[in-house]
């Protein structure tokens, strides 16, 4: 049983790696083109805050946010900083709060576990917009495939961790961020082209080199 829940521990951050590390395309593009276009900063902003509840992964979404509100119209950059500062603050009520207020580590572990169970049912929730504008535009040029990919994956791994573990706070919020993946994945293979998982991949990766060139 040891040896089942180290291999998952692995695979879930191996998989976690990739999940944030799959918007580097996406913001690639708007770098290059120089425009936010229909993107929405939500679930990167969303991410933000479970990182920094979960600290490990903050650093990289961190620089997803920068280079998103470098290329944001006006509008939308005072809106984004706006929401990034409302983030910070969150995060440092948080440390404070766990720090000076919760002196025992049982509620302390309670806190800051009930805090990460939001964000980060919040951050595999985020994606709901993109999936909106899907639905309604029945295009998926704004919600990135590996970004849907690697959210199933990698939540179904820690679902996965969590249930071996018996623990709540790692359980509750992927098994969410499970569902929620797999009803993006449904919606990709409901308005691309038929053709199964290798074709989808093959042609992201195909469209996300054109991109590049």
């Amino acid at each position: 049983m040891e040896v089942l829940h180290l291999v998952v521990g692995v695979l879930g951050n191996v998989a976690s790696m990739f999940l944030y590390s799959a918007p580097i395309t996406t913001f690639t593009r708007v770098a290059r083109n120089r425009s936010t276009e229909e993107f929405s900063c939500i679930p990167y902003l969303i991410s933000l805050l479970a990182c920094v509840a979960y600290t490990w992964y903050s650093t990289p979404v961190l620089s997803f946010i920068i280079i998103f509100l470098r290329f944001a119209p006006g509008k939308e950059k005072v809106k984004v900083g706006a929401m990034f500062v409302l983030v910070l603050v969150i995060s440092v009520v948080v440390v404070l709060v766990s720090i000076f207020i919760y002196h025992d580590h049982p509620h302390r572990k309670l806190f800051v576990g009930w805090v990460a169970i939001v964000t980060a049912t919040s951050m595999y929730g985020s994606p709901l917009v993109a999936m909106k504008t899907v639905i309604e535009t029945q295009s998926v040029e704004f919600m990135p495939f590996y970004l849907s990919f690697f959210t199933f994956l990698a939540s179904a791994l820690w679902s996965i961790y969590g249930l071996l573990e018996l623990d709540f706070y790692i359980a509750a919020p992927n098994v969410i961020g499970t569902l929620l993946g797999m009803a993006q994945l449904v919606l990709y293979f409901k308005y691309n082209k038929k053709g199964g998982i290798k074709e989808l991949i093959y042609r992201n990766t195909e469209k996300e080199d054109e991109n590049l060139k």
